[in-house]
């Protein structure tokens, strides 16, 4: 894979002179146009409210309007008029501050990947509010409900309706923390949000945003920092206000520092077992003395509590010298988007953000502290424990800054190449070899790869057991392909190539979410000119030869660093990291390697450039059509082989198809080690597919096989341009399914293809190595869909201890056993009550106990549920259901969902709607005391700690590479009348099969 870089910059906003006056910011206070605009251009820009700013470079399928300037006090706003998605543009008394009774649920977007929605974006929420200081607490149930429909609404954001969001960025980070008070940036970024003048309430903005559907974040980066919302529209502005305050006038209150402390180390303890943060601190600590990438950024309650009480230093004191002296109007930027008129936007922008001070101070300017890793220690080999169960390879060069060649981007063009997939690549190469799984080439939009004094370029190869054991051979196949690419020159195909790729993604994006659109741009703002605002980080801007070469060759291979991350190395590794605790050593490049890559090495003909690329589209046009709108799927096509469904675009209409393939059979549910052998032959089929399927993936003909419950699903997107070609992929896979050659591939290969089954392994090893991340997965499979469940366990001794790869040698049955309906198998139990569990062996009958307090507290409250409280639920819900797809693949999904499960209910929701608008509040007490009677099933899992804390002993630092093995404990006294489970196999075995339930009308 390749990697894109951000490079940063600082073209766009124009700067202060020290100590230049800007005059007095206050409420109301005018802000002065941009230089650029005449008297003229202003009165015409307001006579036509939504005009934007025609400098600013966007797609031509964004219907949104920018604009940006620079207020009084020197602070830079992009304002961004969202009008376009919404019946009508509301007027500015609409969007006032003052609340009705209407429950108004506002929902924005994911993105086009359906059941693949990512569930790791962060949203760091304060969970201890249940409301603001306005609230009326004799309403406490109603609140309550709402809570609940604010957070379901929330986690919905799928609809077409978007929240308002809002960015701020301040162009200083953890580079400015002082020696004496490692983390102390990081620390202020939590410390600015605990109140304000104007409200100071501590947690009060919080909860406002909560009652309202929003969320809110904060990072810090080595050079900046970034704060960012959400939030209902109807809410917005009062939303600005509250947290503008945060930056005009923070309380900053003194009681708050050891509660903020401890959440400093909080987060500095969940970042603890990440490989990648280690990775950087290690990388740090060898920069050149008195550069600050050696200092600690993270903070804890060591830097920033007990050290400073030993030295009575007055944190609270230096706190606020630090927001003094660098949160400044012009050192900060700020991005807004909404549905509202630009004109509206630059009004409350201009009323609000005035306020925040100006100091006139000069920025910092770490600029002239080049060349940081240019030391011994940097040029040398690091073994390092790694957390996860890998073997990784990673080379690394510390280069220049290349801030000022976004518009070239040479690391790009170099990641480009080096992680390509395809023939004559590296991976490629170390992949026929059995040597490596995957590898990632470039430079991160982290700070630490990324900042005005320098530039990393890495590459990090993902080895296999016979990778690690030839990871010098591995290094010398990369040297060989830069060397390559150095006495080659830079490609203009191959850079035309990668602008039209990439130029076709700009265009044809689905819209991002909005909070996650103007934090980006917020960061833009700081790095690239205004007409590349938008486009800076995405395209391919201009093509300079020599800039691309001067960077290729300063990749050579006595000035790279490497870190091999292994568990095998653990022995040989006898230092450690203060801050992290990482496990390494460090020792020179062996003399024979070194020696060779010194003298002029030999090149590897098998690595060679990619060749021209058939599958970039360039025709968009739509096509003419030949089929009558439908509002739901049709079957067009039915057999006893199977049936084929076909929806045509009627609403999107862009030049873009989904198809999808579900191919099922009877044997993948037969037993564990059907599942094991089914997931493993996906996996084998999928790194076959790799390389011919490569350059089709990279221009946008994307496909993907998933290794399903009951069969092989074939996912493949793209434009309607290329997508015919997709018939080779396709006519290819189904070739493979029927003459794989699995007699030909040795052990050594099955390893290879089959090591990525491991993951079940390592959720429960990492356990033991403090991973605050990991957790127990108790089925394969999220819930308890289908009666052929198998535990992890079981999965585990059959992937670790069968001869899987001889079976599989000798079972080349899938091919010939596929049939065209699934087999109807579905529930373990009927109604259950499934509660998860985390105790100690001294508070085990504790939980059982509170098991039954928790079905009695839940009646409880089902009983003292209101009738506004319940309408305003049902309320939320159909109004999350009423929501119409908001992108293509949003309807593919939900459409193939009913198609995959046989039901065929494609106006499912509106179904849903009608029983929603019918249920009453005693039909829902009905149905839940029907199922808390004595007829109810309920399963209860406890997980018991196992370690010193717990009594045991034999605790092992390290137990990778080993199997658990479950100890079930005996009941306790308050499950006298329950059935205890001893082995799980068994008893899934005597559960009778319930018939698969369907909702067909």
């Amino acid at each position: 894979m390749s990697g894109k870089s951000k490079p940063l910059s600082s073209c766009s906003c124009p700067e202060l002179a020290a100590g230049q006056r800007v005059g007095a910011g206050g409420r109301g206070a005018a802000a002065r146009l941009p230089q650029e605009e005449s008297e003229a251009q202003g009165r015409g820009r307001r006579a036509h409210p939504s005009l934007g700013d025609p400098a600013i470079v966007k797609s031509p399928s964004d219907p949104k309007h920018y604009r940006y300037l620079m207020l009084q006090n020197g602070l830079c706003a992009l304002l961004i008029s969202d009008a376009n998605n919404m019946d009508s543009v509301p007027s500015e008394e609409s969007s006032e501050w003052e609340d009705n009774d209407e429950t108004e649920i506002e929902t924005d977007e994911d993105d086009d990947s359906g059941a693949e929605m990512d569930e790791d974006k962060e949203n760091y929420e304060d969970d201890d509010n249940d409301g603001d200081d306005e609230e009326d607490p004799n309403n406490s149930d109603d609140m309550e409900m709402e809570e609940l429909t604010e957070k379901e609404e929330a986690k919905k954001r799928s609809g077409t309706e978007k929240l308002s969001a809002a960015a701020l960025c301040v162009a200083v980070g953890s580079f400015c923390d002082p020696e004496d008070l490692p983390g102390l940036a990081h620390f202020l970024e939590h410390m600015v949000f605990m109140g304000s003048l104007k409200y100071p309430d501590e947690n009060g903005f919080d909860a406002f945003l909560k009652k309202h559907g929003g969320s809110d974040n904060a990072s810090t980066d080595c050079e900046r920092t970034v704060f960012h919302f959400d939030i209902q529209q109807k809410y917005f502005k009062e939303a600005l206000d509250r947290w503008a305050q945060f930056f005009i006038h923070p309380l900053m209150i003194r009681d708050a520092i050891d509660r903020e402390v401890e959440a400093v180390d909080s987060e500095y303890q969940l970042a603890r077992p990440s490989d990648a943060n280690r990775r950087e601190l290690l990388l740090g600590s060898l920069a050149r003395p008195g550069h600050p990438m050696k200092k600690f950024f993270w903070g804890n309650a060591e830097t920033l509590k007990h050290e400073p009480k030993k030295s009575n230093t007055d944190i609270y004191t230096r706190l606020r010298d630090f927001w003094q002296h660098y949160y400044s109007a012009h050192y900060m930027n700020v991005v807004v988007q909404s549905k509202e008129t630009l004109d509206t936007l630059e009004k409350w922008v201009k009323e609000i953000f005035s306020q925040i001070p100006n100091n006139g101070l000069p920025k910092p300017n770490f600029g002239h502290l080049t060349q940081p890793f240019d030391t011994p220690e940097f040029y040398k080999l690091y073994r390092v424990v790694p957390i996860r169960n890998v073997h990784s390879l990673s080379i690394a060069w510390g280069l220049p800054p290349q801030e000022r060649h976004y518009r070239v981007k040479p690391l790009h063009y170099i990641s480009w190449l080096v992680g390509h997939e395809g023939k004559g690549s590296v991976l490629s190469f170390l992949r026929k070899k059995f040597w490596a799984l995957a590898l990632y080439g470039g430079n991160g939009e982290t700070g630490f790869e990324q900042n005005s004094t320098y530039s990393i370029f890495s590459i990090s190869v993902t080895l296999t057991d016979e990778g690690y054991e030839h990871f010098y051979e591995v290094a010398h196949v990369v040297f060989q392909y830069l060397k390559m690419l150095q006495k080659r020159g830079p490609d203009k195909r191959i850079w035309e190539e990668i602008q039209k790729i990439e130029a076709n993604e700009f265009y044809f994006q689905d819209q991002a979410d909005p909070i996650d659109y103007v934090e980006s741009l917020c960061e833009n703002i700081h790095i690239f000119c205004k007409e590349d605002f938008l486009t800076g980080d995405q395209l391919l801007l201009e093509y300079k030869p020599e800039i691309i070469a001067d960077v290729l060759n300063q990749l050579c291979p006595l000035r790279a660093n490497l870190v091999l991350l292994s568990a095998a190395s653990e022995r040989k590794c006898h230092l450690t990291e203060r801050w992290f605790g990482t496990q390494y050593s460090v020792e020179d490049i062996d003399k024979s390697w070194s020696d060779l890559w010194a003298s002029d090495f030999q090149l590897n003909q098998d690595l060679h450039l990619p060749e021209e690329n058939k599958y970039i589209a360039t025709d968009f046009s739509l096509k003419a059509s030949d089929w009558p709108d439908t509002e739901h799927p049709v079957k067009i096509l039915s057999t006893h082989h199977g049936c084929v469904w076909y929806k045509k675009d009627n609403k999107f209409k862009i030049p873009k198809a989904y198809i999808r393939f579900h191919l099922i059979s009877p044997l993948i549910q037969q037993s564990a080690k059907s599942v094991v052998l089914f997931e493993t032959f996906v996996n084998i089929l999928s790194h076959n597919l790799a390389e011919p399927a490569y350059e089709a993936d990279v221009a946008q003909l994307e496909y993907k096989l998933v290794s399903g419950e009951h069969g092989l699903v074939i996912r493949v997107k793209g434009f309607n341009h290329k997508l015919p070609e997709s018939k080779d992929f396709l006519n290819y896979v189904v070739l493979k399914l029927q003459f794989l050659p699995l007699p030909h591939p040795c052990p050594v290969q099955f390893r290879v293809v089959d090591l990525p089954n491991t993951h079940l392994l390592c959720k429960v090893k990492t356990l033991n190595r403090g991973d605050a991340n990991s957790e127990v997965t108790v089925y394969y499979q999220s819930g308890a869909r289908s009666l052929r469940e198998y535990t992890l366990m079981e999965l585990l001794v059959m992937h670790m201890e069968e001869p899987c790869f001889n079976f599989l040698r000798t079972k080349q049955t899938l091919g010939y056993h596929v049939y065209p309906t699934c087999r109807n198998t579905s529930g373990i139990l009927g109604f259950s009550v499934t509660v998860t569990t985390q105790a100690t062996k001294n508070n085990s009958e504790f939980v059982d106990k509170k098991i039954e307090e928790f079905l009695l507290y839940f009646e409880g409250k089902m009983r003292l549920l209101t009738e506004k409280a319940f309408r305003t639920q049902v309320s939320a819900l159909i109004h999350i259901k009423e929501c119409e797809d908001s992108y293509l693949g949003e309807e593919v999904d939900r459409n193939w969902n009913e198609i995959m499960t046989q039901q065929y209910l494609f106006d499912r929701l509106a179904h849903e709607v009608e029983a929603l608008r019918s249920v009453t509040k005693s039909d829902l007490v009905d149905w839940f005391q029907a199922h808390r009677g004595k007829e109810r099933k309920a399963l209860s899992i406890h997980v018991v700690g196992f370690g010193k804390q717990e009594g045991d002993s034999d605790v092992q630092q390290s137990l990778l590479g080993e199997i658990y093995q479950l100890t079930f404990l005996p009941p306790s006294s308050y499950m006298k009348n329950t059935s205890y489970i001893r082995d799980i196999r068994n008893f899934t075995l005597m559960l009778n099969l319930l018939p698969y339930h369907k909702i067909l009308k």
